[in-house]
């Protein structure tokens, strides 16, 4: 199952009695979610004034108006007058050449790398760049951290396919130390760093800690990989420049859909036989699709569109992120946190004492009621009671000011009030009520 935020939300289920009981309460509840993601989408869709734009809530035919959009007026090195953006007017792509070649060497040349491919999935880029240097190091211990994407969010691929095994540096809510690498029990091969750290609450070491962990892995004579999927949000952070970020590593992995608005798609860059391992790879793990153009496109128009912008947002996140924690203050919240205090890139944290349920309620009726969307879905992945919801700040965020975010954060929590109390809201499952 996929949340509006795209990324993977695995939930548990139970054996079925043999009359098929289960079956049909399990087709009830489908029937029960589909309408309530419809509620929320349409919500969201509606809404006039949104402090994100999430990736599912854009109607299909939207989505082809930006590709033709993209098509008709985007722009790319050396495009002349009289040809379309983006090789329009050239043929589709057949088996990854054309404008799929045109997106590898964009990506190569922003990350000052040799050669990129191009993966449909970034899964199946991290499963294929570790499989290639447990290869050519000959050693397929992986230190990785467990909030990882390769651990939550790959259902153990790395593990299950390729035969793989992990070290953990550390158990702590932060990227590794230097110490912490090189107090590691056992060798290991490849060193995955996650740049940021999403399950964390997108953190990222500094500059200097991050030169003398990639350090202290060379020390131990490991590889160093970077899931790099949001490391184009990086640099404003680190106060350096994509290539010398990426030129720390041996491999890096980027993603086109998380911080550039793309349809789908990754890359894989790093030296240029790495790269042709991995292409032969990505054949093997059914990976070479026929035509993939559509995704290709839209990659390019994020190139252009959004990356230049991602030092804004970046810089936007950091005065909604105060005006978010100012307002729950202000409202007399007895426990909540807005993590990182100040973002280390676009996207952060916000953690707040009342269920799930009743936050994800109170954010629909918002948008319903007041076309405003301030936050989208909500989860419980410590004690229940205390939920947490992600924040991307772009593009539509540049318009609020801290004082829209601090009267849009009194409406949604008078709405949570009012559900806490009983006002026709889901069953409160702990938390406190709002005075």
């Amino acid at each position: 199952m996929k949340d509006e935020a795209g990324e993977a939300d695995e939930t548990g289920g139970t054996c079925g009695e043999p009359d098929g009981t289960s079956a049909a309460a399990d087709d009830t509840a489908a029937d029960t979610e589909a309408a309530a993601r419809a509620r929320r989408l349409a919500a969201w869709h509606g809404s006039e004034r949104t402090l994100a734009h999430g990736p599912a809530e854009g109607r299909i035919a939207e989505r082809l108006a930006a590709l033709t959009a993209a098509l008709t007026t985007g722009t790319t090195t050396g495009t002349t007058a009289d040809a379309l953006p983006y090789g329009g007017d050239g043929w589709v792509d057949v088996y990854g050449d054309g404008i799929v070649e045109e997106l590898e060497r964009r990506v190569a040349g922003l990350l000052g790398m040799e050669a990129a491919a191009f993966f449909p999935t970034g899964t199946m880029a991290q499963q294929i760049a570790l499989r290639c240097w447990a290869g050519r190091t000959g050693d397929p211990v992986v230190a990785v951290h467990p909030l990882a994407h390769l651990e939550v969010h790959e259902r153990d691929a790395y593990v299950t396919v390729s035969g793989l095994r992990a070290v953990r540096p550390t158990g702590e809510p932060r990227p590794p130390t230097a110490e912490e690498i090189r107090g590691v029990d056992e060798p290991f091969g490849t060193l995955a760093l996650e740049l940021p750290l999403r399950d964390a609450g997108f953190v990222l070491p500094a500059w200097e800690e991050l030169v003398e962990v990639v350090e202290a892995a060379r020390e131990r004579d490991a590889v160093v990989h970077f899931d790099g999927a949001r490391l184009w949000e990086c640099t404003v952070h680190f106060g350096r420049e994509l290539p010398e970020i990426a030129a720390l590593a041996d491999s890096v992995y980027v993603s086109f859909y998380k911080s550039l608005g793309g349809i789908s798609g990754a890359a894989l860059a790093g030296p240029e036989t790495l790269v042709a391992e991995a292409r032969a790879w990505r054949h093997r793990y059914g990976g070479q699709l026929f035509q993939q153009w559509p995704a290709a496109l839209a990659a390019l128009d994020g190139l252009d569109r959004e990356l230049p912008r991602l030092p804004s947002y970046v810089a936007h996140a950091r005065v909604v992120a105060e005006a978010l924690r100012k307002a729950f203050t202000a409202a007399g919240v007895g426990w909540s946190r807005v993590h990182p205090e100040v973002p280390h890139t676009h996207q952060f944290q916000v953690w707040l004492p009342y269920p799930a349920a009743v936050l994800d309620e109170a954010g629909v009726r918002l948008a319903e009621e007041t076309r405003t969307t301030l936050f989208r879905r909500w989860r419980e992945p410590g004690p229940p009671g205390l939920a947490m919801t992600e924040v991307t700040v772009a593009s539509p965020a540049l318009e609020w000011t801290a004082d829209d975010v601090t009267a849009a954060v009194g409406a949604f929590l008078a709405t949570v009030r009012e559900l806490m109390n009983g006002d026709g809201g889901p069953a409160p499952q702990g938390g406190q009520a709002l005075p």
